[in-house]
């Protein structure tokens, strides 16, 4: 309809409710709403905020307004031409923020639409923002169609904006100029913009749950005995194991709901409470990434005895892990894993040392399974990934009553559970100050007593510490108690990181290759030369299990039998320790004392150069080759190439 018939019908309305026949029927059907609601045709202004509420509700819908941040700033430029602004609203048509014709944007302030207005069709009437609210979907109000009069100068289009994963609504993209200046594509440009934040939202979204789900994994082997629940920052759950599924199936619905408003509705710092209370037996572990929370792992521990409904079933095999496992053949890795076997057979406390991710808790399975604890339990406890109290519960146990939401009738800690077998305590550095002494008069008394209980029981565990912290540098900064350090390493095995270990990325990675391959039934791919150059180069800051992660990766993505260098994640290609193994070598780089060679020699013989400081820093070394590596400045796994391409074996130097 022409604005003038439209303008006319606006009248009629308003005089006796009656409007023609014709008239687009979201239209007709928001006059009566906002007939029905006493809203005045006279109203001139949508409610205003002021900065404080301005400022919250920004803040409440930050990822919202972070995917909508390149349209609005576009919009500054191609807007300026069309004599348009860009607005995006919340769920409720609170504007959040405005961009566009800079006259526009100001001539909006006359009738509040600005950051702060309030465009709900309850409060203003008939609006293409409120409109399309109400009726879920994309909505153009054009000029008379508004039910306020002085709105009418405006011509607006806008569309919903869902949530990428389950549709809920979060906000408005509205296109909003004067009427004088209609722009045929407005609805089409808002469902354009819409449709963008939303796959800006999704890729957020994807970004998050794989960090969520790389934490998961980095955990999975010390909660190896626990049902994990993976929840984003809204509530929703991004993985449970297929145990936990078919014992949640008969209430998933019921639970959906209850991890939404458990998480999803509540603030941060209630995460932790909320989930207490609804699941006694749990601990929860928040993941942050930039100081933001991304969501949580809720781990359902085991209940002893009846179990209630809510709990979760679990496996009750621990996996048995020998030597053979721990593949390798590098010196350091001989090395490590013969003193360890040797140290296996009695009982000492062990401190096993290393970077994250070198496979430390495969050493210390490895240990319990020919140790004299073989047949008993293996019972890991992570002392960095929860609060203080919930570490002291989880490992002392606790009395009936110790605390509100205890089970009522109590629960032994990991050090009894561990009764016969081993206690592995991950991340022993993280340990809070105050509990160490306790940890301490436990391990020289093998007597234990639990939270709120004056009964001790007696215990024989042996004890396998972990950590990459020097716990040397600890106890010196007066972090960690000198007489607990003595206590639990007896006897130290260093696990070498993965940049030390020359070929072993190759065997590791055909182990893991093979290891995917027959979980994904299908033969396993070859590695190009190409990639296992990079394989052999990179520095591998996450060690084992990163590689684990790339080759596992790598054979998802490929659809071939080859994994070539597409199929691996961009730092592997842009690794700068990569040049150490083309690159000839530096004199600077080298450490004083070598005895180099005259470095004014013609450039033919800078090869031979570079091998006779080579060979002169391995002996100066004794053959250690991780010290002369050390010294001249490559990677150790440059320093194997280098020797292994000048010939002789070992007893060439």
């Amino acid at each position: 309809m022409e604005q003038q018939a439209i303008r006319a019908a606006w009248e009629r309305f308003l005089a006796d409710g009656t409007g023609p026949a014709d008239l687009p029927r979201p239209v007709a059907a928001s006059w009566e709403r906002s007939r029905s609601r006493g809203i005045s045709a006279a109203l001139a202004e949508a409610p205003l905020a002021e900065e404080p509420e301005i400022f919250r509700r920004r803040s409440l819908n930050a990822p919202l307004l972070n995917a909508a941040r390149p349209a609005l700033e576009r919009s500054s430029l191609f807007l300026a031409e069309t004599s348009s602004m860009m607005i995006l609203t919340d769920a409720s048509g609170f504007i959040i923020e405005t961009a566009g014709d800079a006259r526009v944007v100001d001539h909006g302030r006359r009738n509040h639409l600005e950051t702060g207005g309030l465009w709900d069709e309850g409060v203003i009437g008939t609006n293409a923002i409120g409109t399309a609210l109400v009726e879920g979907r994309p909505t153009e109000i054009r000029g008379t169609a508004h039910f306020c009069e002085d709105v009418q100068r405006w011509t607006c289009a806008a569309t919903p904006v869902r949530h990428p994963l389950d549709g809920e609504l979060l906000g408005v993209v509205d296109i909003s100029g004067p009427v004088a200046r209609l722009n045929p594509q407005s609805l089409a440009l808002a469902v354009a913009i819409g449709q963008e934040i939303e796959a800006g939202l999704h890729r957020v979204v994807k970004i998050e749950h794989e960090l969520l789900l790389r934490r998961f994994v980095s955990k999975r082997s010390i909660w190896l005995n626990e049902e994990i629940l993976v929840v984003d920052r809204r509530g929703l759950l991004v993985y449970v194991a297929e145990t936990a599924k078919r014992g949640t199936d008969a209430a998933s619905d019921q639970l959906a709901g209850e991890l939404r408003r458990l998480i999803g509705d509540a603030g941060q710092d209630l995460w932790a409470d909320n989930c207490r209370r609804r699941f006694p037996n749990a601990s929860l572990e928040i993941v942050e990434s930039d100081g933001t929370a991304l969501g949580c792992l809720i781990v359902m521990h085991r209940r002893r005895g009846r179990q209630s409904a809510t709990a979760l079933p679990r496996e009750s095999v621990e996996p048995e892990i020998g030597f053979d496992r721990i593949l390798g053949d590098s010196v350091a890795m001989r090395e490590a894993r013969d003193r360890a076997q040797k140290l296996a057979a009695n009982s000492l406390p062990i401190l096993i040392e290393g970077e994250t991710g070198v496979g430390k808790e495969l050493f210390a399975r490895a240990i319990k399974s020919v140790s004299p604890a073989a047949g008993g339990p293996f019972v890991p406890l992570n002392c960095g990934g929860m609060p203080r109290d919930l570490i002291a519960s989880e490992l002392f146990g606790y009395a009936r009553g110790a605390f509100t939401g205890a089970d009522e009738n109590g629960r032994p800690g990991k050090i009894e559970q561990a009764e016969g077998g081993v206690l592995c305590l991950d991340e022993i550095g993280e340990m809070p100050f105050d509990l160490q002494s306790y940890l301490l008069r436990v391990l020289e008394d093998g007597v234990v007593y639990r939270i709120g209980d004056h009964v001790g029981r007696r215990v024989n565990v042996r004890i396998l510490s972990m950590t990459n912290r020097d716990l040397s540098a600890e106890v010196k900064a007066g972090r960690f108690r000198r007489d607990l350090f003595y206590r639990i390493a007896a006897a130290r095995i260093r696990i070498p990181p993965l940049r030390e270990r020359g070929e072993d990325v190759v065997t590791l990675a055909q182990g893991f290759a093979d290891a995917a391959a027959v979980r994904q039934d299908r033969p396993v791919p070859a590695f190009t030369p190409e990639v296992l150059e990079r394989l052999r180069h990179y520095s591998w800051p996450g060690n084992v299990r990163e590689l684990r992660n790339v080759v596992d990766a790598a054979i998802a993505l490929t659809g071939s039998d080859v994994i070539g260098l597409r199929d691996l994640p961009p730092e592997l290609l842009e690794d700068a320790s990569l040049e150490d193994a083309s690159m000839p070598l530096d004199a600077s780089r080298v450490s004083p004392g070598i005895g180099l060679p005259d470095t004014a020699a013609r450039p033919a013989n800078l090869k031979e150069n570079e091998r006779a400081a080579i060979l002169a820093q391995v002996k100066a070394c004794g053959g250690n080759l991780t010290e002369a590596a050390r010294r001249l400045r490559i990677a150790r796994s440059t320093l194997y190439l280098r020797l292994k391409a000048y010939g002789g074996g070992r007893g060439a130097w």
